[in-house]
């Protein structure tokens, strides 16, 4: 995992671990735990940006097993959830 802290927030790189991908059920987990941040999470695959609060856009990304990704906070005091973020995409979303 690398983390990336730039201007316009704090990022981490993290690999799909889950053998069925980014799915609705862990869109859903990411949805749920994005929900407590005070500012905007976004998911990042390619050139495309996904609201990582909103199942359908992080559906959208199309994210099978080893998609790289790219999380990205606009606040810092986010970093506890872009932690727990990438902990939950690394370890399969608890499948």
């Amino acid at each position: 995992m690398v983390d990336n802290n730039s201007a316009i927030g704090h990022s981490k790189n993290v690999t799909i671990a889950n053998p069925f991908g980014l799915h609705a059920r862990s869109a859903a987990k990411i949805a749920k735990l994005v929900k407590k941040a005070s500012s905007k999470v976004w998911i990042i695959k390619d050139k495309y940006k996904a609201d990582a609060s909103r199942i359908i856009d992080t559906l959208s990304l199309a994210a099978i097993k080893d998609s790289e990704l790219t999380l990205l906070i606009d606040d810092p005091s986010d970093i506890e959830i872009l932690n727990d973020l990438a902990k939950l995409i690394e370890n399969g979303f608890g499948e």
